[in-house]
């Protein structure tokens, strides 16, 4: 009995040295198995009935128990070593590093989890790899090894697999080789047309993507350009205030300068006569007041004008339609405008002249004083210059229109949320125009067709075959120069033995301006005619100094810069001149006459009898179409022609023959 009692004991001690060594953690099991007990009779005691009186003594017993295990060095420390370690600690004590960073990396978060795009992929990984290899490359390789065969470690032969068709002929062996490398040829042709076609997906996920960023982006602009749009207005609305706080001080000092104090009267001098003294404070009563200020029943404010340019319709796609506005009931027969998203002029034949506002689209106020239909007109800056049917010219100053353009901004935007239909914009305040005018320029005899002013001069065109120059600050005619006399006298320069005014040798257009079109700088002009001539003059001495010869047509349009002269005619043409040797640069031509034609710094436009307005780039070479037309459906009505067409920094702006404006990017 001793010595099984010894071998129990023996086995034991070393199971509780092996938990030890297992453990790792200094308790013994018998230790762990005392805890255990205690804890058991803790929780029976708290769960267990009150009546019973033993459970107490129990109780007390373990809880003394207890006290005395936590009072050991030992455990304390350990305790305390537990509360001080780290998270990280913890589990570096439990993990190998191996196991950790093995972990570290194959950990994924549930949004990459989340977002695993689905594989449609048919080939694996390895077969596109093989695909990229080229075929030569293979051929090449194959053949390196051709001479070399496997061998083992001992450097003998080895036995290949053989071949059950080994026993065929050579040349059925050779058909046979030819027809797997066909396969493999084609397999790998379908992988790689495979990975072609993924890549083209990826990329079109990619240009989606991208596309859906610049369309935030370019609203994101949109939003900068109204905030700096109602910060210039803010920035107007306190200088008129300054303005008018200036003139209040400046009243103020005049009515204290007025008021003077009283003298002393000498009795003797007072009469009697109620009539006399009556009229004497009638007069002091009217000096007065004529040096009292007037008041002022309306203040009149300047409309905003933009100080900065908007740029966001550079980043339309070319040929987008910024905006279509219904401007007159007939055909639109001049139209301008200062700079995109500003000011613009539109004249049409049922003889009203409107003044718009391209930011918002609405009609600011009509230019009334002409007494026929406006036939040309410029505008710059402020200043508007309108030529007509009944031979004068007139000048408007917009400065001083009474126009407000943040009293209905967001009508449109609360009646879509509304749910109602969509108002028209209000009508134009009758007198929001009548301070504008400036003067009137009265010389010519017949209806003025062409006008160009820049600075303090103006030069016109007439049907009276004759070209004014006017000087803008005097208000009148300085110079004036007669187109038939300009012509015979070159003809009999030239020894010409036909001093007859048709020159080209073909009879002038009845229906076409005998001055088509003209423009000035400094003292040099150039002006297109009936006759299809082009000539330039000094203004100096008011002679001609070339005459460009090429138009077969009456000259309608013509425009030019440093270096070059762009005229269009009804011969369907347009022709680009070089200033310095007077000879054609380049030429094109269109199905239908040439009505209008503008140019910027790349592109010329041009409105040729068509729906559409034709577009020249001038730096690669492409002709293109831009306007109603290009985008309507076959089977919708045709909008109708364009016969006026301006364009600035890439923003188009096209009139109508029915009186429609659009506003196109090019």
């Amino acid at each position: 009995m001793a010595s099984r009692n010894g071998s129990q004991t023996d086995r034991h001690r070393r199971g509780a040295s092996g938990d030890d060594s297992l453990l790792g953690t200094g308790l013994t099991t018998r230790q762990i198995e005392a805890f255990g007990r205690k804890v058991t009779t803790t929780a029976s005691h708290l769960m267990g009935p009150l009546a019973d009186p033993s459970s107490n003594v129990h109780y007390q017993h373990a809880m003394s128990e207890l006290q005395k295990e936590l009072r050991r060095p030992g455990i304390q420390q350990r305790v305390f070593s537990y509360a001080k370690a780290s998270p990280t600690e913890l589990v570096r004590s439990k993990l190998s590093t191996s196991e950790i960073q093995h972990r570290a990396l194959t950990f994924l978060p549930d949004d990459l989890l989340r977002n695993i795009p689905e594989n449609e992929n048919v080939y694996s990984l390895f077969q596109g790899f093989q695909a990229t290899i080229p075929e030569e490359e293979e051929d090449d390789d194959k053949g390196k090894r051709k001479g070399h065969e496997r061998l083992n470690s001992k450097m003998q032969k080895l036995l290949e697999q053989s071949d059950p068709a080994s026993n065929d002929p050579p040349a059925l062996a050779k058909l046979r080789r030819d027809r797997d490398k066909a396969n493999h040829r084609l397999e790998m042709m379908s992988v790689r047309k495979n990975m072609c076609s993924a890549e083209i997906r990826e990329i079109d996920n990619k240009i989606s993507n991208l596309n859906s960023m610049r369309k935030i982006i370019l609203d994101r602009l949109g939003d900068i350009e109204q905030d700096e749009l109602q910060a210039e207005q803010e920035l107007l609305e306190l200088d008129n205030q300054m303005e008018e706080l200036v003139e209040d001080l400046d009243d103020a000092a005049t009515l204290g300068n007025a008021v003077t104090p009283p003298t002393e009267v000498d009795p003797e001098d007072q009469t009697s006569d109620p009539d006399v003294q009556h009229m004497n404070e009638s007069f002091m009563s009217a000096s007065i007041y004529e040096k009292l200020p007037s008041p002022r029943s309306s203040k009149r404010h300047k409309p905003a004008r933009r100080r900065s340019i908007p740029i966001r319709h550079e980043h339309f796609e070319p040929g987008s339609n910024i905006r279509e506005l219904q401007a007159h009931n007939d055909m639109i027969t001049a139209l301008d405008f200062d700079v995109p998203f500003g000011t613009m002029v539109t004249a049409a034949l049922d003889d009203t002249v409107r003044v718009w506002d391209l930011n918002l689209g609405r009609c600011i106020g009509l230019l009334e004083g002409h007494h026929a239909s406006v036939r040309c007109l410029q505008v710059e800056d402020n200043i508007v210059a309108t030529g007509s049917m009944d031979a004068s010219i007139r000048l408007w100053n917009l400065s001083k229109a009474d126009y407000m353009p943040r009293g209905n901004r967001f009508s449109k935007d609360e009646d879509a949320e509304e749910g109602g239909v969509e108002d028209q914009p209000p009508p134009p305040n009758p007198s929001s125009m009548q301070e504008c005018p400036l003067f009137s320029l009265e010389a010519h005899v017949d209806e003025v067709t062409a006008l160009h002013f820049r600075n303090d001069m103006l030069v016109s065109g007439s049907a009276d075959k004759t070209l004014r120059q006017w000087d803008l600050v005097k208000g009148r005619c300085v110079q004036t120069l007669d187109v038939l006399w300009a012509a015979a006298q070159a003809s009999t320069t030239m020894n010409s033995s036909d001093g007859q005014w048709r020159a080209t040798g073909r009879l002038p257009d009845a229906s076409a301006d005998f001055v088509g079109a003209l423009q000035c700088f400094d003292a040099a002009l150039a002006c297109g005619t009936a006759d299809g001539m082009v000539r330039l003059w000094d203004l100096r001495s008011g002679q001609v100094h070339r005459s460009l010869v090429g138009h077969t047509g009456p000259v309608t349009c013509l425009q030019f810069d440093d270096v070059h002269l762009v005229t269009g005619s009804l011969d369907r043409s347009i022709r680009i001149w070089d200033l310095r040797t007077g000879s054609i640069y380049d030429a094109y031509a269109y199905d239908n006459p040439v009505t209008s034609m503008m140019f910027d710094s790349r592109r010329i436009a041009t409105a040729a009898g068509e729906d559409v307005v034709k577009i020249y780039d001038k730096t690669d070479g492409r002709h293109w179409d831009c306007g109603a037309g290009s985008t309507v459906e076959e089977d919708g009505q045709r909008p109708a022609s364009v016969e006026r067409v301006r364009i600035k920094d890439g923003y188009l702006t096209e009139g109508r023959k029915d009186g429609v404006v659009g506003i196109w990017t090019s």
